[in-house]
């Protein structure tokens, strides 16, 4: 009969357990368990019986914190329940786990005070990084973590920081891209859809979409709400449809957004798009692709993302204050026409 571990507090069995059921020492339980290290056939059967009847596990986050490689990586990040942020964090923590790294996920939520408290954390696990997602943290903390020996990557700030890996996104072409799409298809009274406090992320698109479309004779139409949920897309259709200047194009900030105002325009206005109404997003989160949506928007580069983090915390890699942009692709789908209606 299979023997039950030694230890009788609750606890998992401990090296030093394992040591005394088999009769050896510490260092040659650790030497049975590291690839490559020296150790005697007998003395490995000894300790590997050991183990199987103390059903014993190797620690490896413990054992690794004194390897660079081996540390956890943290993701700080905030409403994970919208689709974006749900949606990069699985590409994130997926790529990490194929490359065999620990993720601490850390929900900072919108506080500047509690996002400070969360970076702080991350110190107390001596992680390889910290991943920040949130636009919350101060960039004063942030600095902070860096001057402790803290590597930081930054997605989607504007922080311009030195010994930072930032990762951002080429806005000047999608919102100069954007812009182009409602004039191909014939849009004259735009409406831009935001958020009333902005992200880096926000404002760089807000700022530049308004610009580029000044820049083509059109003042927009700018609404901006409390969030940038699906119930503030609602709300946004509902007020921009009864106004007297009728937009027939919005761009939303994000998709999120765009999904409220799609269902509202359809509901309970009966307009059809894209013959009546032209709706852009921003994102590609997964519900734009639904049916019910088919939403033309900008996917974010989640994939290239997880793989710039990956490959910047390989051991090969040099710390720099490199700045990575990737591209979002404008993705065509049925609430965006092609070309302008032909006047009657």
């Amino acid at each position: 009969m299979k023997a039950k571990p030694i230890a009788s507090n609750g606890h998992a069995a401990s090296s030093s357990d394992v040591a005394r059921r088999a009769g050896v020492s510490r260092s040659a339980v650790s030497r049975t368990f590291t690839d490559g290290a020296s150790v005697s056939a007998e003395t490995r059967a000894k300790v590997l019986q050991a183990a199987e009847e103390l059903h014993y596990h190797v620690n490896f986050l413990a054992r690794g914190l004194s390897k660079q490689e081996s540390r956890p990586v943290c993701i700080l990040v905030s409403n994970l329940h919208k689709p974006y942020h749900a949606q990069l964090l699985d590409h994130l923590t997926t790529a990490l786990q194929i490359a065999q790294r620990i993720s601490i996920i850390i929900n900072v939520g919108d506080d500047p005070a509690a996002a400070s408290a969360a970076l702080e954390q991350t110190l107390n696990y001596r992680a390889a990084a910290t991943i920040v997602l949130s636009g919350a943290p101060p960039a004063l903390m942030v600095r902070r973590c860096v001057e402790l020996g803290q590597r930081v990557i930054l997605v989607n700030r504007a922080d311009d920081l030195a010994d930072v890996q930032h990762i951002s996104i080429d806005y000047e072409t999608a919102m100069r891209s954007a812009v182009q799409m409602f004039l191909r298809a014939g849009c004259h009274k735009i409406a831009l859809v935001s958020r009333a406090v902005r992200t880096p992320s926000l404002l760089a698109r807000e700022d530049l979409f308004t610009r580029f479309l000044r820049a083509e004779g059109i003042e927009p139409q700018i609404w901006r709400g409390q969030s940038t949920t699906y119930q503030t897309g609602q709300q946004a259709m509902r007020e921009l449809l009864v106004g007297l200047e009728r937009p027939d194009g919005v761009f939303c900030i994000n998709d999120l957004m765009a999904c409220g105002c799609i269902d509202t325009a359809r509901l309970e206005f009966g307009l059809r798009l894209p013959e009546d109404l032209c709706i852009l997003g921003f994102d590609d989160i997964a519900q734009a692709d639904w049916a019910g949506y088919d939403l033309t928007t900008f996917a974010q580069p989640y994939t290239e993302i997880a793989q710039f983090v990956v490959a910047s915390l390989s051991p090969s890699e040099t710390m720099t204050a490199d700045r990575i942009i990737l591209t979002a692709r404008p993705i065509w789908r049925g609430t965006m026409r092609a070309s302008a209606v032909p006047k009657p």
